[in-house]
């Protein structure tokens, strides 16, 4: 298994093009044991208003799948701009965008209802069934997760943005293979960009999967493409640190700890397991140190004072 995976994941970066509708954030997508960091892998989709109505045109988002394009008067090519959408186009995408605002703020029954009336009028928007698929895995509504997600698919069988999402979704149901060939197909969709954040949630799928040296693979792949991405460069330094590579685990750990805005207890505790592991005693006291005075009352730190360094 793990030389199939390493095939497709050391394909060059070819596959990359596109664009992300947006992104929405899954509340607890990881349970204990697995891959987590500062950031988790964010599944795409319509996040908000301003992503909803972003340069995609709604008439690549509707029920057809047609391109963004139109013909002018004199027979050319044109943009598709809002002046082509029509009256039932535009209260789809209206409801979408008000479903997106709820689901972000996690009310997720007001969200489903959004999205029910926007699937009233076009049962077959893709978007609007790739977010019901996310409003239900919140819910905990598995089966009827899976099903939006197929329903979406079933329309459009190349939507990135649904392929990206079912599979962070089965990686949580732990239907790795299954996941795999869904982030597969996302990265062999034409003019793909985000190639990125769909190898950051596969890298943490291979690791929950205990893929290691694939997930390293991923990860790194994802890390080059994206090396700002402090979700990246956390899972990098934790699956480095499980296969034993301790000093490159830290300078990818420590990328996160001397930046203000980066820094938090998951990270300094990173660096304090990997430094302890190391039997660096100094740098284990001075992390800690740092952990205390920043997060006194995290978990972390009270970890830290137990000497609970392998849990």
């Amino acid at each position: 298994m793990a030389m199939t995976l390493l095939r497709w994941f050391m394909g060059g970066a070819g596959r990359c093009g596109g664009r992300l509708l947006g992104a929405l954030l899954l509340t607890a997508l990881l349970t204990a044991g697995c891959v987590s960091g500062p950031a988790l892998p964010v599944p795409m989709g319509e996040a908000s208003p301003t992503s909803v109505s972003g340069s995609r045109s709604t008439a690549s988002s509707g029920s057809a799948g047609t391109a963004p394009s139109t013909t002018n008067a004199a027979g050319r090519r044109d943009l598709v701009t809002s002046s082509d959408e029509s009256d039932t186009a535009k209260r789809v995408r209206i409801r979408t965008e008000l479903a997106a605002a709820y689901f972000s703020q996690g009310q997720y029954v007001t969200a489903l209802d959004e999205v029910k009336r926007a699937l009233s009028v076009d049962p077959n928007h893709v978007t609007a069934l790739n977010l019901r698929g996310l409003v239900y895995a919140n819910m905990g509504e598995f089966d009827l997760a899976d099903e939006s997600f197929r329903a979406a698919l079933r329309v459009r069988p190349t939507d990135a943005d649904t392929l990206h999402n079912y599979g962070w979704f089965l990686c949580q149901q732990r239907r790795f293979v299954t996941a795999r060939q869904q982030f597969e197909a996302a990265m062999a969709v034409p003019q793909y960009r985000d190639t990125a954040r769909t190898l950051l949630a596969a890298g943490i799928c291979e690791a929950r999967a205990g893929e290691l040296q694939a997930a390293q693979l991923i990860l790194q792949r994802s890390f080059d493409q994206d090396p700002g991405n402090p979700a990246t460069v956390y899972n990098l330094a934790d699956v480095l640190q499980r296969r034993g590579d301790l000093e490159r685990a830290f300078l990818y750990s420590q990328r996160l700890n001397q930046s203000p805005e980066l820094v938090s207890p998951e990270t300094l505790w990173l660096a304090i397991r990997i430094q302890h592991r190391r039997k660096l005693t100094s740098s284990v006291e001075e992390l800690g140190a740092s952990l205390r005075a920043r997060f006194p009352k995290s978990r972390e730190a009270a970890a830290y004072e137990q000497g609970q360094f392998d849990e």
